[in-house]
């Protein structure tokens, strides 16, 4: 498949000719020659099918409930969604977001609009200041080539300002900006103040090479964040959108962009863009959490807003890593052959709830057994006094934080409840 030909949606289709070889982490060694579509269609069982481990698979069933949940909320609240597409990078994964209502995909750096572009994705939120010269001419080429592409990034200063109108003169198309509003003193990136966001907004209108049409954030990065502290922020946003609105900014548009929403705190941007008062133009309140995708058994499965909402429903964890026992040094120690290079580590380690005692056999609780540390290759595992657990036992862990798990494997088992594996998941990193 050649990087640059075809439709968005030929490539989509040609990712099932891909040929599966050494490349891909634990799919069967003698399926090598086999195009991805043709080892789909055989629907081998993950655990008795010639899968080595360690193999992620992500669970079709808990996929597919995660996909429809955030695109029910969405809509019961209003809200324009966005997806980060950062978490997964995979266009498989985008596609079936837009299916799911998706007005676009957010992304965060210019090689990841690429992937999205090359797959056909005709709106992209981009959440960061631009300046790459290289980066802005090529974004520009695809404003000007497709009439119906549908680009928005941030602007945090005036020197990006400048930056961004000397890398795009002399394009057809202006670019769409929104003023980053900071979290607070300390936080990431955007404006710190409200008078700063003007000086931005004016440098704006100062040039011809990009258009002001909203104000966004994430509120995620609010210092000492609690649900009082990040409604603060979140209003402080609205009344930087109206303000804006008041003094004229938005002439001449068709909408007013006002986006924020990380996977901690989108019920806290749902209720407060539920009061966003009547501006000049339509809003376009657009959420960008991105984690939900997978949902995980770790750092998000402890912060996401549905266990203060549990009446609004819940996501699934749909990762789950298999790797086998390796070496049984001790009653009290084990290893497995999956570590750093396999598993998710940043925020938690791998959480391990299931073993079997071959590929063939049924799940066992995996009571008084924990990773207590990560190798490159090995994971160490403590055992209680009494467990039963040997050399070639296959152990299924949960894994915390979606975004460093999808990066790891470029090539994901999709498996339904019983084993069967239904497809697989492409990654970009």
């Amino acid at each position: 498949m050649a990087a640059d030909s075809g439709t968005g949606a030929e490539r989509l289709a040609a990712l099932a000719d891909e040929r599966v070889d050494h490349r891909f982490k634990g799919l069967p060694p003698d399926a090598d020659g086999l195009t991805v579509g043709e080892l789909a269609a055989q629907r081998r069982n993950l655990f008795s099918g010639g899968f080595t481990t360690p193999v992620l698979a992500l669970s079709a069933e808990r996929l597919d409930h995660n996909l429809r949940l955030m695109e029910t909320y969405s809509v019961r609240h209003g809200l324009t969604f966005a997806p980060h597409g950062k978490t997964s990078m995979a266009p498989q994964l985008f596609q079936r977001q837009i299916e799911h209502g998706a007005w676009g995909i957010t992304l965060a750096v210019p090689h990841q609009v690429r992937v999205a572009r090359a797959f056909g994705v005709q709106r992209v939120f981009l959440a960061n200041e631009v300046v790459d010269a290289a980066a802005l001419k090529w974004v520009s080429s695809q404003l000007d080539a497709d009439p119906g592409f549908r680009f928005v990034c941030y602007v945090d200063s005036v020197r990006g300002v400048e930056l961004m109108d000397s890398a795009l003169r002399g394009a057809v198309r202006p670019v769409d900006v929104v003023v980053e509003l900071a979290a607070g003193e300390g936080a990431r990136t955007g404006v710190r103040t409200e008078a700063e966001c003007a000086a931005v907004a004016d440098a704006v209108a100062g040039v011809d090479t990009l258009r002001l049409v909203g104000v966004a954030g994430y509120e995620g990065e609010v210092p000492d964040a609690d649900s009082e502290r990040v409604r603060g922020w979140l209003r402080r946003l609205v009344a930087l959108a109206v303000d804006f609105d008041k003094d004229g900014r938005f002439d001449g548009l068709e909408e007013i962009v006002v986006s924020a929403g990380g996977s901690a705190w989108f019920d806290a941007v749902a209720d407060v863009f539920a009061g966003i008062p009547e501006l000049s133009l339509p809003v376009l309140k657009l959420l960008r959490s991105g984690a939900y995708v997978s949902h995980d058994d770790g750092h998000y499965r402890k912060i996401t807003p549905f266990n203060r909402v549990p009446e609004e429903g819940a996501l699934q964890p749909a990762f789950r890593l298999w790797a086998q026992v390796v070496s049984r040094p001790s009653a009290e120690q084990a290893f497995t052959n999956a570590g750093k290079r396999d598993a998710a580590y940043d925020l938690d380690l791998p959480e391990v709830q299931v073993v079997r005692s071959d590929a063939g056999s049924d799940e066992r609780s995996a009571d008084g057994i924990a990773v207590t540390g990560l190798s490159d290759q090995h994971a160490w595992i403590r055992t209680d006094e009494g467990v039963e657990l040997q050399v070639g036992d296959w152990m299924g862990m949960g894994l915390s934080h979606p975004c460093t798990s999808f990066d790891k494997w470029e090539l994901i088992p999709v498996v339904e409840q019983d084993g069967t594996v239904v497809d697989y998941i492409r990654t970009y990193f």
